[in-house]
């Protein structure tokens, strides 16, 4: 098989890597990590003027990419740089859903996305939930014209910069049951809806959401009433793709920063990567990095093929990025030694994020066990 780029991607990937090599360096990420914001507007709206959010939508939808690859591709240099900025939760889960099942009012919002001018968040979590995509509790009641949205959802990203939420709700059925959640695009100034917010520990912003009988017009309603189980566990398997390639970018920022540091640190006169021991340490880092790349092409190239196959392959892969990761993250910072632990130093940022991300959409035990039984289905 050949696993070449196309042309197109190779430019978006070569332009997107001189971008962020320029513009984002580790002084200008620590400044935006200690602003209130947690973000850069100013960093935003250039990457969408380069066309990386228009590259995560497909030519339907209004972009020009929005496959397994693309996405692959576009987080695989997010994750290099250790970039900040909201675009998995704002393009691929908000948006993604959004272009996914919105009617036309709704799509338009799609396009604002796309140039930069609105950020949104998927307020789907709750405090019991933990990684089960169908336990919600947060209820959708018909009251005439309208829908009273009651309930709390928790670590949503992005919440308080986002200028409108999609929020999950059930319209019918039990906790845990598939059929009857329905998704809602609720405004961030919607009455009654409150934001809590925090810093995350590897970069950006989440938020308690509180929703305290938020009214919306029937009309909000993405798709189908209780119809949105099955374009939520797609749209998170895009988010998976997303998120295990943003790592394995990470993984080759530290690997790079490890062999750099190796190659230059001198002990008894000699650089200390010339030492056997630390060599075989390094030599085991890089053979894991190329599982770690073989399962992220596997995932992305999975991504549009039926449920089962692309379920296993996401379940697959997200359980071997997170081996490989903590590995990859502890390995370099033995390896450097305390320097690795200073928030000057790239790689101290770079660890957090490759670490943070297993206990993001399921660890590595969460997928061990959903593999097994989607294996046996």
């Amino acid at each position: 098989m050949n696993f070449d780029l196309t042309e197109e991607r190779q430019m978006l990937q070569d332009s997107l890597r001189r971008f962020l090599r320029d513009r984002y360096d580790t002084a200008t990420r620590n400044k935006i990590l200690e602003s209130d914001s947690g973000m850069s507007t100013e960093i935003w709206n250039e990457l969408a003027e380069l066309g990386v959010i228009g590259a995560l939508f497909t030519e339907e939808q209004g972009g020009f990419g929005g496959k397994g690859f693309d996405i692959a591709v576009v987080f695989e240099e997010l994750g290099r740089a250790g970039v900040v900025e909201p675009f998995l939760d704002t393009a691929v889960l908000a948006g993604g859903l959004v272009a996914d099942l919105g009617n036309d009012d709704q799509k338009a919002h799609v396009e604002e996305i796309i140039g930069g001018t609105m950020q949104m968040a998927f307020a789907h979590g709750e405090p019991t939930s933990r990684y089960d995509l169908t336990r919600v509790s947060t209820t959708a009641t018909e009251k005439g014209d309208e829908i009273i949205l009651s309930g709390r959802k928790a670590v949503v990203v992005n919440a308080e910069a986002a200028d409108m939420v999609v929020v999950s709700a059930r319209e019918s059925g039990g906790q845990g049951d598939a059929d009857g959640i329905s998704l809602f695009l609720v405004p961030k100034d919607a009455e009654g809806l409150t934001v809590q917010g925090y810093a995350l520990l590897a970069g950006g912003r989440a938020a308690e959401v509180i929703l305290d009988d938020v009214s919306v017009p029937a009309s909000a309603r993405l798709g189908a009433a209780g119809k949105a189980a099955d374009a939520i566990e797609a749209r998170i398997a895009a988010a998976n793709v997303a998120q295990t390639a943003e790592t394995l970018g990470a993984m080759e920022t530290a690997v790079k920063l490890t062999k750099d540091y190796l190659g230059t640190r001198k002990q008894f006169g000699r650089p200390i990567g010339t030492f056997q021991a630390l060599a075989h340490r390094f030599s085991d880092l890089l053979i894991e990095m190329e599982q770690a790349r073989s399962a992220v092409i596997l995932a992305a190239g999975h991504l549009e093929a039926d449920r089962g196959a692309r379920e296993r392959n996401i379940s697959a892969t997200k359980n071997l990025i997170g081996r490989v990761g903590r590995l990859v993250g502890e390995e370099s910072i033995q390896l450097h030694g305390g320097i690795a632990m200073t928030q000057e130093y790239e790689l101290a940022h770079i660890a957090k994020r490759i670490v943070m991300a297993d206990h993001r959409f399921g660890d590595v035990d969460f997928h061990l066990e959903r593999f097994i039984a989607l294996a046996a289905a």
